[in-house]
């Protein structure tokens, strides 16, 4: 059974967001139960997963229970708070539903660095978990909001696919020579 070292159940507030300039950026997620402020890192990509991952499930759980309130995203804080001291870097997400309290479950495990490799995701056991429980329209805020701040970052060239920096981009693909291109 999963030890958590955190468990904010139900959370008063619940944010995935960024610090930083784009391309230099932190991805956290971070929660609020009374005086409990848990924040934890997360990699873009997965800040991304989760967000798609917790929208999915609730188009899902909306057809499967369509006698559910609607999960309305409104009077949800969405600005982190600091301290920003995070707990751990995240190496596992999972979500689910909690049928009977009408409540998402997150569970966020560590990463950790283990002898035989550098990074690797530790067993049930041994790594710090974190679980946070909210309702329905705090998730979705969450996620919603979460996809506003992935797409706040730097544009991607439509040509090779690469980010564009600020101060421009040398795209490789623009007819075989380096032009700079600027959005």
């Amino acid at each position: 059974m999963t030890h958590y070292v955190h468990d904010l159940n139900p959370v008063q507030q619940i944010v995935a967001d960024a610090i930083g300039e784009p391309g230099q950026r932190t991805f956290f997620l971070q929660a609020r139960r009374g005086a409990e402020l848990v924040s934890l890192v997360l990699e873009k990509q997965e800040v991304n997963s989760l967000a798609l991952s917790v929208l999915q499930l609730l188009e899902e759980l909306e057809s499967q229970y369509p006698d559910l309130p609607p999960a309305t995203t409104r009077g949800y804080r969405l600005r982190p708070e600091e301290p920003l001291e995070p707990a751990f870097r995240v190496g596992e997400l999972s979500i689910g539903y909690d049928e009977k309290e009408d409540m998402i479950w997150l569970v966020a495990k560590a990463m950790v660095v283990g002898e035989e490799s550098s990074e690797t995701e530790a067993d049930d056991d041994s790594a710090p978990a974190v679980r946070f429980v909210a309702p329905r329209g705090m998730m979705r805020a969450m996620s919603e909001h979460a996809l506003e701040v992935i797409a706040a970052g730097r544009p991607m060239c439509p040509l090779c696919g690469r980010p564009i920096e600020r101060s421009g981009h040398f795209c490789p693909r623009s007819d075989g020579q380096a032009h700079p291109i600027i959005f």
